[in-house]
């Protein structure tokens, strides 16, 4: 077990590293957008991300494998694509409320109607030293075209690394108890990806540090953390 000055050791490294993180990320969205709008082959783009994951079961100094959620914001976002948004929202293993068609299940007879659907949770596997993840994530631009990306992320310490693809669409699962009584729903709901194309690829420069001092990865886990850095959608080729 580690003592007193083995985690204010832990603690040191990761405000220190979470610093030097944040001034990588900043360089690194102020270098996408100019080399993506260089670039030969379809437009891409690059926007600030801050956000917050919720893990269960949180992050100790011990290897395990856990789940999560993610809500985040993009802002101050740059394309070389003509009038693309400049701001948008991201989100991956939440629910989402989806009008579709209901299902009467006496007399058959059908309506519109608002139920819950869950976004696929992502996985990860890892302590607060070393973890990696993998899931899918939901962008929705101001404008409402959307961008689903398969991505994986690996992490050290404070400082996470995320690549993907953009990918055709994601499906969600229905929460049943959102159902109204005597009515069924589509077990599932695709959203599809209307920004971007399967082509483009994702990549980000992410710091992931604790919302609170009490989650010192030793003696509580981290269940909660703030996600902050640069994500980048484009093609170079």
């Amino acid at each position: 077990m580690e003592g007193p000055r083995e985690v204010k050791t832990l603690q040191l490294r990761r405000s220190v590293l979470a610093l030097a993180v944040t001034s990588a990320a900043a360089l690194a969205f102020a270098i996408l957008p100019a080399s993506l709008a260089g670039a030969a082959g379809p437009a891409g783009g690059a926007c600030q991300l801050v956000g917050v994951a919720n893990l269960n079961p949180g992050l100790g100094s011990t290897s395990q494998p856990f789940t999560y959620n993610f809500t985040g914001t993009l802002s101050g976002c740059q394309s070389n694509i003509a009038s693309a948004p400049t701001t948008g929202t991201v989100s991956a293993g939440v629910t989402l409320p989806e009008t579709v068609t209901l299902t009467n299940t006496s007399t058959g007879a059908t309506q519109q109607g608002t139920v819950s659907y869950k976004e696929p949770v992502p996985t990860g596997s890892g302590t607060c030293g070393n973890s990696t993840t993998a899931g899918q994530s939901l962008s929705t631009w101001a404008d409402n075209t959307k961008t689903v990306v398969s991505y994986t992320t690996t992490g050290a310490l404070s400082a996470v690394s995320l690549s993907g693809n953009v990918a055709a669409s994601m499906t969600l699962s229905l929460v049943a108890s959102s159902v109204p009584t005597g009515f069924s729903a589509p077990a599932t709901f695709t959203i599809n990806t209307t920004r971007y194309t399967t082509a483009d690829t994702a990549s980000g420069a992410l710091t992931f540090t604790p919302t609170t001092q009490a989650q010192d990865c030793v003696t509580t886990p981290v269940s909660s953390a703030n996600i902050n850095g640069a994500i980048g959608i484009g093609s170079t080729g």
